[in-house]
């Protein structure tokens, strides 16, 4: 072929037409980036207002009406999920200017846990990570870090136990939510099922995928772990092991995806709770898309747990959730973990937590927030 041809005037055009797009597309990646700078200087400012007066840096319902705004002025053809992550993004890279948040969550790299801070708080988080939801609670508790992520609820194991029962004696309350779908993964050091004998993932992965395991590995021993990333790092070091876990867990410790999402159910998910000391963070305020939480227990007579709901009934307040766990009295008493429909401050949400109070044993108000779809 004679290289020396000039090319056809329908592609000359089409190139042309390409540098001329891609000239408009690095004028506006520059006002972008001069735009974001502009807020970026705004956002310290603020900061230091802030810190003269002494008020919290993270307002998780001042993100929710910013992410919603937007949202509400996109018109296309982003889509609202990428409007959301952009602006949570450029939110958490100006809070980083303010003052930089430390969140403690269950490691090592490459949790669920993990992946669920960075889409609420944003890749410019500090992540502290914890070698159980005990330490999350405990370092929170203790200061070491702001806020913490922690796992409440599966949507096909039902609520996380531990995280439940941790609530109980810890003074920190919930600020937000967010919930992630979960896609479990088969992860080893080479791409083949052949020769594995251990799967090793956190026991409600592993219950996640019972059928899948029974169907493709029958002999294969089950092992559980403190974490899923924890036993795709793990199997990094035995060519007979296989994790079950994230594709960025499969990243982070080189390992091989051999079979993807292998849950038993395709619509698995699980909702994580942002944790923090009131001192550190009091409850948000009302958005109009709030969620309040509550442990209570009532008294061992008949019809008691009946009476529990009548308060929100009478009031026209919503259950979202009713979770029971033993108090581990010996008495076959037991906490009642509950969601309700509506903050705190909404006069229906008051009289109702008002009149359920007073049939309640023991009541506790674990946090009243922003909710996200």
């Amino acid at each position: 072929m004679d290289s020396s041809k000039p090319n056809p005037p329908h592609v000359a055009s089409t190139e042309n037409g390409l540098a001329d797009l891609r000239v408009q597309i690095d004028s506006l990646d520059n006002q972008l980036l001069n735009l974001l700078n502009e807020r970026a200087r705004v956002a310290e400012k603020v900061g230091e207002i802030k810190r003269a007066e002494g008020t919290p840096f993270y307002r998780p319902d001042r993100v929710a009406q910013v992410l919603q705004k937007m949202e509400n002025a996109n018109q296309g053809p982003l889509q609202n999920k990428h409007i959301s992550s952009i602006w949570r993004e450029i939110t958490s890279a100006c809070l980083a200017l303010e003052a930089p948040q430390r969140v403690a969550v269950l490691g090592p790299q490459g949790t669920f846990c993990e992946q669920a801070a960075i889409e609420y708080f944003g890749s410019a988080a500090e992540l502290i990570y914890c070698s159980s939801f005990d330490e999350v609670f405990h370092a929170t508790t203790a200061g070491t870090t702001q806020f913490g992520v922690v796992g409440v609820e599966n949507s096909t194991e039902g609520a996380v136990a531990r995280s439940l029962d941790l609530f109980l004696r810890s003074p920190v309350h919930v600020i937000g939510e967010i919930s992630l779908l979960i896609r479990h993964n088969l992860m080893r050091q080479t791409p083949s099922l052949e020769g594995i004998e251990v799967v090793l993932a956190h026991p409600q992965a592993l219950a996640q995928c019972q059928g899948w395991l029974a169907q493709h590995l029958p002999r294969a021993e089950r092992r559980a772990v403190s974490s899923n990333a924890e036993g795709a790092r793990l199997a990094a070091s035995n060519p007979a092991w296989a994790g079950l876990a994230s594709e960025r867990a499969a990243a982070q410790y080189g390992l091989h995806v051999v079979a993807h999402a292998i849950q038993d159910e395709a619509y698995n998910r699980t909702r994580f709770s942002i944790i923090c000391l009131p001192q550190t963070l009091n409850t948000p305020g009302a958005t109009g898309k709030d969620c309040t939480s509550l442990v209570v227990s009532v008294p061992n007579r008949p019809g008691a747990v009946h009476d529990l709901l009548v308060p929100l009934k009478t009031n026209g307040v919503s259950m979202t959730r009713f979770e029971s766990r033993p108090a581990k009295s010996g008495q076959w008493e037991y906490f009642f973990y509950i969601d309700i429909q509506g903050h705190i401050t909404e006069t229906p949400v008051q009289k109702a937590l008002e009149d359920l109070k007073e049939l309640c044993a023991f009541y506790k108000v674990l946090g009243s927030y922003p909710v996200t779809d």
